[in-house]
């Protein structure tokens, strides 16, 4: 009898192999693998044999005679925005997959949805994670009180897909795919063999009933999303839920989206009765604002949405040998280049100083037209002064000081001239009556930064 090797398989990325490690040589993820049976290299070879056996020639037809599907039947979720991060709504028969941190609202927006898509829908919400009784409270907090909207507790991939299958349900959610296990497969709930054959199997039933499901995935502590990649590449719409889960804007974009573009937003903010979708968040982010030295204000883009946060810097002499940098809703090493660029171009002394960045309201810049705006900040912090109230910033720097053009420019100082700003000190390659053209970092700061 042919003795079976265990395998030790890593759940971040799946690999596998024939000896443990501490860390994955393919990721490079500590203390992810985990002992697994393996097969036997006889029943290997037997299935190959009789995979060659059992297959049959595809039949393959004109595409020029294959009918389009229904791109038009989508799910409305009552969140403009949001829909339009979807491609227009939830398709039928899509598998769309929201990852975000413990306690960011994940539950609360999908409960949201199901109560709008149950008012003209048939919706079941399965909860791996919480009993009745806590969807239950839940619902009643966000009114979501619908006789079409039904609930079921299960950890079991097979009859989740069997209940999928059965086509009695236009959208379903499944509440997490961490939780799920197959009962032909010995491993752990939230393991790689687990997490992609159920992902598998519902996808398959989504498919065969042309059901649209939404699964909830767990994030890691470096914010990506857990379990095996091969995940993500399966489901059609992967949504990312990001933010400070105790305060703030929250936002949710597409990483991946077969039925429409990765450059939508939605931005959110929890109030009592659930998520609010903010309307104008460049007003709101700037209701509180006080200039003084270090504070700046950034037009970014978000998607294809223009907006106005603000940037604050913090500079102070260290206590150390070693300055301290740190950045919230900002790239730390993205900071820390910026800081060179500064001392190098402009001859600010920063090498003894802690410097401190911040941007307002729980965002978090992904824009390379930030760094115009936070060399801006951390100079008018180590100055003590600062800028025009009525002025916007925003331009790539380069690390030869220079500053260069970003994208959408027309959209940020729109977004600009309508809450009443005066001015927008960016790239001199804009040809705007509105932009204070600059071409190189030290230039800007000696023209502009002159306010005590």
């Amino acid at each position: 009898m042919t003795k079976v090797k265990s395998r030790y398989v890593c759940q971040n990325c799946g690999a596998s192999f024939a000896k443990w490690a501490g860390r994955c040589e393919n990721c490079g993820e500590w203390n992810s693998l985990l002992e697994q049976a393996g097969i036997a290299e006889t029943e290997s070879k037997t299935a190959i044999a009789k995979g060659k056996i059992s297959g049959k020639a595809l039949e393959a037809v004109s595409i020029n005679t294959i009918e389009p599907s229904d791109a038009g039947s989508r799910l409305l979720t009552s969140f403009p925005d949001l829909d339009a991060v979807l491609g227009g709504g939830i398709l039928l028969g899509s598998v769309n997959l929201l990852a975000g941190q413990p306690g960011i609202g994940k539950s609360t927006l999908l409960m949201q949805i199901c109560a709008a898509v149950a008012m003209k829908h048939s919706v079941l919400y399965v909860s791996g994670e919480e009993s009745a009784g806590q969807v239950k409270l839940r619902a009643v907090r966000l009114g979501a009180s619908s006789d079409t909207l039904h609930f079921a507790s299960s950890t079991s991939g097979n009859d989740i897909a069997k209940t999928i299958e059965t086509g009695k349900y236009e959208l379903v959610i499944v509440d997490s795919i961490q939780t799920l296990s197959m009962a032909e497969i010995a491993s752990a709930p939230g393991t790689v063999s687990q997490v992609s054959n159920c992902g598998n199997l519902i996808i398959q039933a989504a498919k065969n009933s042309n059901t649209a499901v939404v699964i909830v995935g767990h994030v890691t502590k470096e914010g990506t999303l857990a379990g095996p990649k091969i995940l993500e590449h399966l489901v059609d719409v992967v949504l990312n839920f990001e933010g400070d889960r105790y305060g703030g804007f929250k936002t949710v974009r597409a990483v991946k989206n077969r039925f429409g573009s990765t450059n939508e937003v939605a931005i959110f903010e929890m109030a009592q009765k659930g998520l609010v979708e903010v309307k104008n968040p460049s007003e709101a982010l700037l209701s509180e604002r006080q200039n003084t030295d270090g504070s700046i204000i950034m037009a970014t883009i978000e998607g294809t949405r223009p907006l106005l946060v603000e940037i604050q810097a913090l500079v102070n002499p260290t206590s150390f040998g070693y300055p301290k940098r740190t950045a919230s809703g900002f790239d730390l090493n993205r900071l820390n280049l910026l800081v060179a660029v500064l001392e190098k171009r402009t001859k600010l002394k920063l090498q003894d100083k802690d410097i401190f960045i911040n941007v307002v309201g729980g965002m978090r810049l992904n824009d390379s037209a930030a760094d115009l705006a936070v060399c801006m900040a951390i100079a008018s912090a180590a100055a003590g002064r600062k800028l025009d109230d009525d002025m916007v910033v925003f331009g790539e720097v380069g690390l030869g000081g220079e500053i260069r053009s970003v994208t959408a420019p027309d959209r940020r100082i729109a977004e600009a001239r309508k809450l009443g700003f005066t001015g927008a000190i960016a790239p001199a390659t804009i040809k705007d009556k509105f932009v204070l053209p600059v071409r190189d970092l030290r230039s800007a700061l000696v023209k502009y930064m002159n306010n005590k």
